[in-house]
């Protein structure tokens, strides 16, 4: 589970890029964010990863976020993929398990590498990889220790259709798992089909939350009303 209690982050003395954001994720869950550029989504995504202060509390899994054990349940891919230059695709994958201190993964690294296409990439450095496959990469890398958090900041940009697929698939086995599941995009057309909860932001703060059981209003419509306060295809 990830909770957030009245999280601020400041920049400087007038900068807020989030404003006393609160929300939870629970077990089996897929929350989104949703927002334009400069809502304050990836600043918050940073705050839960443990990359940044901020004001408020934050948890995983009943843990302080900046702790070892919410370390050890936490998987995150960011926006920009963080590769090293100097390890193959295999090494990479090698280093995670050791780093968690993983036993017989070696079946699990050639699944990986074979559902995301990786298998005759795996003797590539880092650094001759494409963005889409260090996205890829990421994706592995995180997802190879079995967190029971995940947080994904934007993380269809770039993979290619196949990609994608697995990449949605990944999401709907992680969630019949009990894994708590936290994605950040501003692309609505990416996550239409799998999400539970999402909350769009706008100036650093929640502007509305919508369940997927809420019939109510589309999230497309809603989005497009708080964002531009108007429906997708009306002018002006």
């Amino acid at each position: 589970m990830i909770e957030v209690k009245n999280v601020t982050k400041r920049y400087g003395k007038k900068v807020i890029a989030n404003d006393d954001i609160s929300f939870t994720v629970g077990a089996g869950e897929i929350a989104l964010l949703l927002g334009p550029n400069g809502a304050g989504k990836s600043t918050i995504i940073k705050c839960i990863a443990g990359l940044l202060r901020f004001e408020g509390d934050i948890t995983l899994c009943g843990h302080h976020n900046k702790s070892l054990q919410a370390k050890q349940v936490l998987g995150y891919i960011p926006e920009m993929p963080a590769v090293y230059d100097l390890l193959t695709v295999r090494e990479h994958l090698e280093f995670i398990a050791r780093a968690y201190a993983l036993s017989n993964y070696e079946a699990d690294i050639q699944s990986l590498l074979t559902r995301f296409e990786l298998t005759d990439k795996q003797d590539k450095l880092g650094k001759e990889l494409s963005k889409g496959m260090q996205q890829k990469l990421s994706i592995c890398c995180a997802v190879l220790h079995n967190p029971k958090v995940m947080i994904f900041d934007e993380p269809m940009v770039g993979l290619d259709p196949h990609a994608i697929k697995e990449l949605k698939a990944l999401f709907e086995e992680k969630r019949a798992e009990g894994c708590s599941i936290l994605i950040s995009t501003h692309m609505l057309d990416s996550v239409e089909d799998y999400w539970d909860v999402a909350h769009i932001m706008l100036n650093g703060r929640f502007a509305a939350t919508k369940r997927s059981n809420d019939d109510e209003k589309s999230l497309e419509a809603l989005f497009f009303e708080i964002t531009e306060g108007r429906r997708p295809g009306r002018e002006g």
